[in-house]
Order: C-alpha cells, then sequence, then structure tokens
C-alpha cells in the first residue's frame, strides 16, 4: 500500500484549490486525511489507490463545501451567462483588458479556474488536469468553451490576453540561502496572481474587492494571496482591510530621470574627474596584482570600480537606515523589477561574500557595472579552491575543482593545470590601489558629494511615501553608483572602451 505521508503536501494543495482560505485548506485537508485512513483497508487493488484517492478527496470536498457555505459570506462572481454580451467596444487597449478581467471574474467556477490557471499561471494543460484531478481533455473543452462565452474578446485570446503583470524579483541585505533547502524569500511571492496584487498595490493602497476587480479574479483567490504576502512581509495593511506593497518597483521612470539628470549632475566636476581618472590608472597598471590574463581596458573598470568602493566607504555621508530584521530572521528587503529596457537606471550592483573561517584567504566582490555581463557570487568553499590554486597548493577535491571551472571561475589548461579566471589583490595591493583612489580623487569629494545629493533630492520624489527607507538605501548607493556614469561618460569621450558583453567585473582580494 502506498505511503500516505507522500501524498500530503498534494492533498493541501488540492484542498487548496477548493476552499478560500488557507485555514480551510488545512481543515478539508484532515477531513480528506482522516476519511483516507478509515477508509483505505476497503480498497483491494493497490494499484488503484491514486484514483480512489482523488474520488474520495473530491467527495469529502463537495461535503465541506456545503458545510462552509452554510458559514460564511462570500464575494461571489458567477452570473447567467446571459450577462456576458457581445459587445462592441471602442475603449483603449488598457479599458479593453479592464473589460476582459472583469468578465472573466463573472464565469461559473469551473471555467473561471482554468482560465485563471491558464492566462494568469501559465500551467499547460497537463499541469491544470493533474492540478485539478480531471482529464485533460475536459480541460482543453472548458478552456475552448470559456473562450466561446468570453465572445468578441476572446478572439484571439493568446497567453498575454490577460495582461497579468510580470515582474522579476531580487533582495537585498543579508541572509543565508543556497537556492535549494533555503530559496530566496522572493520565490513565495512570484506567483502570477501575487505579482498583480503587488503592482496595483504599489502606488495606493486597496481592498479586497478592488483588487478582485483590477485583476479579474474571485475575491477568495485574492484573500488567499493576501494572507500569503502578509505573512511574507510583501505587503502592509496601511488601514484597516487596504493593503499596501511594502517594498520598492522599478519601472521606466527612475531610468528616465538617471538619464536626464545624473551626467548633468557630474558635468561641473568632470573635467577635474578625467583628468583624476587618468593619473589613477597610470599608477594602478603599476601594482603588479594578479590580472587573470584581462585586457587593460576590463582592468580599468575594475580598478575604477574598486576606487568608488573605497571612496564612496570614507566619504560618503548619506544616511543608509538599518535593514530591519525579516520574518525569517535575516535582515534584507524585496526589490522588483518591471523595466522595459528603454532607460538606464543607475544600478550598479556591488556583492561581495567573505570566507571569515579562512585567514589569509580572500573574499569575492561582483560589480555590475552597465555593458558588463553578470556573474554570481563564489560560495565559501569555491573561494577556498580559487585561493588554493593562486597559492600553488596541491588540489584534492576533483568534485570542487569541477565546480569551479563549471561555473568559470577556473579554467583547465591543455597541460592539466588550473587557471583562476578572476583576478586578485594581495592586501598590500588592495591598500596602494587606495592611496591611488585618495591620491587622485580625494580633493574633488566635497564637490562629488554636493552632486550626488543635489541628484537624490530629486530621485527620492519618484517613490511612495511610505517607501521612506527603501528610498534612502537606494539613495545611499548612489555615491558609488556615480561610478557607473563617469564610466559611461569615459567611454563617450574615448577614455575607456565599449565594455564587452562577455566582460566579467569581479574580483578576489585578500583579507586580513
Amino acid at each position: 500500500m502506498p505511503m500516505i505521508t507522500e501524498y500530503i503536501d498534494r492533498i493541501y494543495k488540492f484542498a487548496l484549490t477548493q476552499t478560500f482560505s488557507e485555514d480551510e485548506a488545512e481543515e478539508l485537508s484532515q477531513e480528506i486525511l482522516l476519511e483516507v485512513l478509515s477508509s483505505v483497508q476497503n480498497l483491494r487493488d493497490e494499484s488503484k489507490f491514486e484514483p480512489w484517492l482523488w474520488r474520495l478527496a473530491k467527495n469529502v470536498a463537495s461535503g465541506f463545501s456545503r458545510k462552509m457555505g452554510k458559514q460564511r459570506a462570500m464575494f461571489v462572481y458567477d452570473v447567467p451567462e446571459s450577462a456576458v454580451e457581445d459587445t462592441a467596444f471602442t475603449e483603449t487597449e488598457e479599458e479593453l483588458y479592464s473589460r476582459l478581467r472583469e468578465k472573466v471574474s463573472m464565469l461559473s467556477k469551473i471555467y473561471r479556474e482554468i482560465i485563471i490557471c491558464y492566462y494568469y499561471d501559465g500551467l499547460s494543460v497537463k499541469q491544470i488536469a493533474e492540478r485539478m484531478n480531471i482529464p485533460e481533455g475536459t480541460v482543453t473543452w472548458r478552456l475552448s468553451e470559456a473562450r466561446q462565452k468570453l465572445k468578441k474578446e476572446c478572439a484571439d485570446m493568446n497567453e498575454t490576453a490577460l495582461k497579468p503583470i510580470k515582474m522579476t524579483f531580487s533582495v537585498y541585505g543579508s541572509g543565508d540561502y543556497n537556492g535549494s533547502s533555503r530559496p530566496f524569500p522572493f520565490t513565495f511571492i512570484s506567483d502570477a496572481l501575487s505579482q498583480n496584487i503587488l503592482w496595483y498595490c504599489y502606488g495606493k493602497p486597496h481592498n479586497i474587492e478592488e483588487l478582485s476587480k483590477l485583476c479579474g479574479v474571485p475575491a477568495y483567490y485574492v484573500e488567499e494571496r493576501i494572507e500569503n504576502l502578509l505573512d511574507r512581509c510583501a505587503v502592509t495593511e496601511t488601514v484597516k482591510g487596504k493593503y499596501q506593497t511594502d517594498f520598492i518597483i522599478f519601472t521606466d521612470k527612475y531610468g528616465k530621470y538617471c538619464e536626464e539628470n545624473a551626467k548633468a549632475a557630474l558635468m561641473p566636476i568632470m573635467e577635474g574627474l578625467l583628468s583624476a581618472l587618468k593619473c589613477f590608472f597610470d599608477e594602478t597598471d603599476k601594482i603588479g596584482y594578479y590580472a587573470a590574463e584581462k585586457s587593460p581596458d576590463e582592468l580599468h573598470y575594475l580598478c575604477l570600480a574598486l576606487a568608488f568602493d573605497y571612496l564612496s566607504r570614507k566619504y560618503s555621508d548619506i544616511d543608509y537606515p538599518k535593514i530591519p530584521v525579516n520574518y525569517d530572521g535575516n535582515k534584507w528587503r524585496y526589490l522588483a523589477f518591471m523595466e522595459s529596457g528603454k532607460y538606464s537606471r543607475i544600478s550598479t550592483g556591488h556583492q561581495i561574500n567573505a570566507n571569515s573561517d579562512t585567514i589569509g584567504g580572500y573574499r569575492h566582490e561582483v560589480f555590475n557595472p552597465h555593458g558588463f555581463g553578470f556573474r554570481n557570487m563564489m560560495y565559501d568553499y569555491q573561494i577556498n579552491m580559487c585561493s588554493d590554486i593562486l597559492n600553488g597548493r596541491n588540489i584534492s577535491d576533483e568534485k570542487i575543482a569541477a565546480e569551479v571551472i563549471e561555473k568559470g571561475f577556473v579554467i583547465r589548461r591543455e597541460s592539466g593545470a588550473l587557471f583562476v579566471t578572476v583576478p586578485a589583490f594581495t592586501r598590500e595591493q588592495k591598500e596602494r590601489l587606495n592611496e591611488s583612489a585618495e591620491n587622485n580623487f580625494g580633493h574633488l569629494m566635497d564637490d562629488y558629494t554636493n552632486a550626488v545629493k543635489s541628484f537624490v533630492a530629486g530621485y527620492k520624489e519618484l517613490f511612495p511615501k511610505h517607501l521612506e527607507d527603501d528610498a534612502q538605501r537606494q539613495c545611499a548607493g548612489f555615491f558609488f553608483g556615480f561610478y557607473d556614469t563617469l564610466a559611461q561618460h569615459c567611454t563617450e569621450s574615448g577614455i575607456l572602451v565599449k565594455p564587452q558583453k562577455d566582460w566579467i567585473c569581479d574580483v578576489l582580494v585578500q583579507t586580513e
């Protein structure tokens, strides 16, 4: 007999599709499991266990729905089919999408759930059949019927017919995540309906009924997602029953502001910056750090990034509010992105992972200037492997060696020798770079600081008022981030060559 414990998660997911909240799903799951345990001895053919289980689950769910229906007031969209008329539209595209979402919400449950799974969650017919425990043919038929019921609006329906919001997520701060057993927190808020809720709640708060109409799904779907978004600290209840997204969502307006104002802010001191830059490059070329056979032009971008990181740590007085402890005990905040790529927002990222357990080891720093390729940070054991190779130690763990080769941190020569592809600085070499940055740029830092603050004053106005601390943290990064503006101006002026897409701006720096 199959182990019933193997089906607990699937039963709960099934219960979620049948109920109006996570609490009810928990209760329904328990009822299904109790019924399974009390009835399973009557099943004679073990090969038919799963079909038997889902028939039983549907029967229990039907009884559960009748019982709960008497106990709750529902926001219901089910209306007669005659309410969906074949109307001639003259609205704008957005008005058409809004009308379509509203009409989807009016479909009866068997059609509405198929539409939501297919167009919002992006599930295939097979995946929907598995989720709802019905034949694929039934899914195909119901999908076709739903399109017919929506009539003219669905004549050319495709994957984006409902125009669900699509954004990408990130986090900043600190936390111990490895992507599998400890996934990044945004994994739990990135389903399609949650993204739509987060978008509509970004500019101003909304209640459940308003979100239901905006997203085109019944209120109980929204309620379920809102509960999860509250638990995951992604939305906040600003007033009773109204919710607002509790993190920044970047759109084109932020990039447009950067393009129109960043370079202009630096122009009064640009000549002095360029003069300092030339002297700085002449000095860093003579430091003798491990260059990993990269071109001088690629290394100049790296040295400039290291210089402005040092200068920002020493001279920036722009306040950076502390990141509060989040629900999982780590200090981080979400970020989301809905940018078209039309504008270039200043967003030079800087990630660091240091193996503090290794004396005399290295930290891995990754910068993401405009036009460069992207590389993930190394894990501690990968840093140790590169450190061993750089210091000529014997390599005994071939599995880790194969991993760093696969990630591109190391290559194997034809001779069999291992070669680290990431530039590296000893402590002394990094101190020499810092000294050069101080000597060449230090006298410009007062004017540079004023230029950044002038830019920041207008930039902060773009953010919702309740995200003041988040906006301030983003603004604090501009002291370093203006490095990217300077680098782009140097590219346009011919002082630096245009970055290549296969260039990577990362470095290993020896720790104390």
